[in-house]
């Protein structure tokens, strides 16, 4: 019997949109397909202004094993894998470029462009069980791609140890490595998933899009731009509504009343 439930499974509730990955017998591995189902989704919550946060998870036993190895020796051409990894990058930066935070569910294993999936969403929240690795060298492979997010994430060194041993990292070691910011135990994660999106949907909806924009771009400029720029977008964010709303609130000693949710 065929399956034709999605790859990708969209959940909408109080402003958090949770994207379930769901080919839990293949480990999620991110295949053609499930980049394409991932790609499309984010490009939806993207459009969506009524979206604050996203929750990335996944389904079954596994994060996210990585691409899909059996379908890419499927076509051993060095043409389609520079388009696979050109669609994967894709799919890494949209994620990044969404105006909202990202916020990695992880259970399980996340290895290869797992790992990278992991350390593209703007927080990472694991269970306690969950492993991390970038193996592709265990098979003759440079994990050359995940190295890009991952080196963004944690230390130099500690990206190379994982990059040129393929061993995993256990869920403290990704915390106190910087790759996640929150362990929980197995049975509580989703309910420290949750205490982290309503604490940002708590947030001005205005400050949370400003400031995830501006801490992306300022982190590719030297250090005098990136003081310019952050404060010139500081001084835009100081015009809007909600900024004098907060600042009334906390002078006031009030709970602020957001205009825009």
């Amino acid at each position: 019997m065929q399956d034709d439930s999605p790859l990708v499974r969209r959940h909408d509730r109080d402003g958090v949109t949770t994207l379930t990955l769901n080919r839990p017998t293949h480990f999620n591995a991110l295949s053609e397909e499930m980049l394409d189902a991932l790609g499309g989704e984010l490009d939806r919550v993207a459009a969506d202004e009524g979206v604050r946060c996203v929750v990335l998870a996944a389904e079954g036993r596994a994060f996210c094993a990585g691409h899909d190895l059996k379908q890419m020796r499927t076509t051993p051409d060095e043409a389609y894998y520079q388009w696979l990894f050109a669609r994967c990058g894709a799919v890494m930066q949209a994620i990044v470029a969404l105006p909202v935070p990202v916020i990695a569910r992880v259970q399980g294993i996340a290895t290869a462009a797992g790992c990278q999936l992991v350390a593209s969403c703007d927080l990472a929240v694991a269970a306690r069980s969950a492993r991390f690795a970038v193996s592709g060298i265990n098979a003759g492979l440079f994990c050359s791609t995940p190295a890009v997010a991952l080196s963004r994430n944690v230390g130099r060194k500690r990206a190379m140890e994982m990059l040129f041993t393929g061993e995993f990292i256990d869920a403290d070691q990704a915390r106190d490595w910087g790759l996640v910011n929150r362990v929980a135990d197995d049975a509580a994660l989703d309910e420290a998933v949750s205490e982290l999106t309503a604490s940002i949907c708590a947030k001005s909806a205005v400050a949370v899009r400003t400031g995830k924009a501006m801490f992306h771009r300022q982190l590719q400029m030297p250090l005098d731009q990136a003081y310019t720029y952050a404060g010139e977008v500081m001084a835009r964010n100081m015009m809007a509504e909600d900024a004098g709303e907060g600042i009334d609130a906390f002078i006031e000693k009030r709970p602020p009343e957001w205009r825009h949710r």
